[in-house]
C-alpha cells in the first residue's frame, strides 16, 4: 500500500486507513504547524519520526488511556505522597520540560523529540494548545510532563524524572488537575508498562474517537 501524502493541506485521511504493519501509519509529510497539529490532535492522530525521515502521522489500532479518576494510588506511593509533599506548577517553564523530555529519552523509542518537534509544540503552546506540568520537591525540579489540549481529551506527548518517583509525582499532580478541570481522558498514545502500572489501559480507535468527538 501507498501511503497518501498530506503536503498542501492540512487535512488528514480517515483515521480507520491507517496500516496494521506498522501498527497505526496513516500517512506522510506536511509540516508541523499549529492549525495541521490541532486538526491532527482532534481527530486521534499524532506526529512520530524521526530526524532524516519524513513526518510520519499515526492512529494506532489501540489506544494507550487513562482516566483521571482511575490513577492508581498504591499504598507505597501515598506514603511518597506524604512525606515528600510535591508543590505542581502548570503552564510555568514550557520549554525547560519539553527540553528535559528531550535529554532524556524513552527506553523503548530513543530521542524523538528533536529541535523541529520542540519548535512545533513551543508553537502549540504559545497558541494555547499544548500544556506542561512541572513538579517540585523541597524547591527542586523533580520531574514533568507535556502534551497538546482537546476539549474532552488531554493527549501526554512526553515526561521526564529528575529523582525516584519523580514522573509518578508529574502523573498524580495532571491528574489532579484534570479531574479539577472536568477533562474525562488522558491520552498515553502507545503501550507502556510503566503507564499501566498506574491504571492506564488500551481501547481501541474506534472508542478514542467517541470521547473526542
Amino acid at each position: 500500500m501507498i501511503l497518501p501524502c498530506v503536503d498542501g493541506c492540512t487535512e488528514f485521511p480517515d483515521a480507520k486507513q491507517a496500516l496494521q504493519d506498522p501498527d497505526g501509519l496513516l500517512c506522510f509529510g506536511g509540516d508541523l504547524s499549529v492549525e495541521r497539529l490541532k486538526n491532527a490532535y482532534a481527530h486521534g492522530i499524532f506526529p512520530w519520526y524521526s530526524v532524516g525521515e519524513p513526518i510520519l502521522w499515526w492512529s494506532p489500532s489501540e489506544r494507550m488511556v487513562l482516566p483521571p479518576a482511575e490513577l492508581r494510588i498504591n499504598r507505597s506511593f501515598k506514603k511518597t505522597l506524604n512525606r515528600l509533599q510535591p508543590v505542581y506548577h502548570l503552564n510555568r517553564h514550557f520549554d525547560r520540560v519539553i527540553e528535559c523530555c528531550a535529554r532524556i529519552p524513552r527506553k523503548d523509542q530513543g530521542t524523538w523529540i528533536h529541535p523541529e518537534m520542540i519548535k512545533a509544540y513551543q508553537d502549540m503552546f504559545a497558541a494555547g494548545h499544548a500544556f506542561c506540568l512541572e513538579v517540585e520537591v523541597d524547591g527542586q525540579l523533580a520531574g514533568g510532563i507535556y502534551g497538546v489540549k482537546t476539549p474532552r481529551v488531554w493527549c501526554g506527548e512526553s515526561m521526564f524524572s529528575l529523582q525516584s518517583d519523580g514522573s509518578k509525582l508529574a502523573m498524580h499532580g495532571l491528574c489532579q488537575h484534570l479531574l479539577a478541570a472536568g477533562i474525562e481522558l488522558l491520552d498515553c498514545q502507545l503501550h507502556n508498562p510503566h503507564l499501566e502500572s498506574m491504571g492506564a489501559r488500551l481501547i481501541s480507535r474506534t472508542e478514542f474517537m467517541t470521547f473526542l468527538k
